[in-house]
């Protein structure tokens, strides 16, 4: 058993992409058991991204899930929704990066996730929130960084905006503020017993 803070917690992590991936990395960082939910068939994005010799192992991949150990489910068959909801049973945490609406057709949204397991903490991360005027926009890091004002403050005077060469709020307003959520989650459910 690792003596790591996390130690004993179990993270199923249903995210892509980057700020979800960054996020759970942290989190098995610090020791937890992290188990990346990957789709059947060729698995998660960034495993076929360029630059790796062997097939499905690109750099990136390994760089952001790392620590990590990966299932391949299909949670748009019964058995696979029925094999993670006995997953839920034993963890800790869920952590999902879809848009919102996903998880609730695939009948693995918060509601059953809880009923399974009481105690579980139950972590959304989306571009523009689970509700709201943007909740189904699709968005990408340069799409917040430019409502956020950052683009406004990037480049030359006078001149167009400058892109950030640094995925900026996919990193920090995504996955910082989820290990802090998260961690804060954890620490409220070791108090009262609910996630």
């Amino acid at each position: 058993m690792s003596n790591k803070p996390l130690a004993g917690i179990r993270v199923l992590d249903l995210t892509r992409l980057l700020p979800g991936p960054v996020c759970s990395l942290h989190l098995a960082d610090l020791g937890a058991d992290v188990i990346k939910i990957e789709d059947p068939g060729p698995g998660d994005y960034s495993r076929h991204r360029k630059g790796g010799e062997k097939a499905g192992l690109a750099p990136v991949f390994g760089q952001i899930n790392r620590n990590k150990r990966s299932l391949k489910l299909d949670l748009k068959q019964a058995d696979g929704v029925q094999a993670f909801m006995d997953l839920v049973a034993e963890s800790h945490v869920v952590l999902e990066g879809f848009r919102p609406g996903v998880m609730a057709r695939l009948g693995i949204d918060y509601a059953p996730v809880r009923a399974r397991n009481s105690g579980i903490v139950f972590c959304s991360i989306s571009g523009y929130g689970q509700d709201g005027p943007l909740r189904d926009v699709a968005g990408h890091d340069i799409n917040y960084c430019g409502y956020a004002g950052v683009l406004h403050q990037s480049g030359a005077r006078g001149g167009p905006p400058t892109i950030p060469n640094l995925q900026i709020a996919d990193l920090l307003g995504g996955a910082l503020s989820a290990v802090m959520g998260i961690l804060a989650a954890l620490v409220d459910a070791q108090r009262s017993g609910e996630g």
